[in-house]
């Protein structure tokens, strides 16, 4: 996914969008991270590192704008990146598995779902391990308001 910023111009005709995107590996779990995003329980997602490494991709940074979509591909929420650090699988903490949101918001559960996760998506020639670089972006939501 390409992350840019938003470039805005005099006319709308010149401003660039934020990028659009859904979390999850399918439809059905994009809605679900969506409704916690709109319930305000999710406020941060992990990520391999490699994945930005091995595209050529610049890790997301704060004040970045995102669009999220929905399981059908449609355009629901604006978040903006607050804070983003890079730690190793193993260190990512309580703190990081409750603002994701996601089961009973426990780091056993974050764990075995993320390592589950990352397992499924390693890019070509990795493997996994508990010292892997994970990116811990935290977001808020702009849009919409309650």
């Amino acid at each position: 996914m390409a992350k840019t910023g938003v470039v805005t111009g005099v006319l709308a005709s010149e401003t660039v969008p934020p990028p659009a995107w859904a979390f999850g590996d399918d439809p059905e779990v994009a809605d679900e991270l969506l409704d916690l995003i709109l319930a305000r329980e999710k406020t941060a997602t992990s990520s391999m590192a490699w994945e930005y490494d091995d595209a050529g991709e610049p890790l997301p940074q704060s004040g970045e704008l995102f669009i999220l979509l929905d399981g059908e591909r449609q355009p629901r929420a604006l978040i903006r990146t607050t804070s983003v650090d890079t730690v190793p699988f193993d260190e990512v903490d309580e703190d990081v598995a409750r603002a994701e949101g996601e089961g009973d918001k426990t780091l056993e559960y974050w764990r075995t779902e993320h390592e589950s996760f990352f397992r499924r998506h390693l890019p070509e020639g990795r493997e996994f391990a508990g010292d892997m670089p994970v990116v811990v972006e935290r977001f808020e939501l702009l849009y919409p308001k309650r």
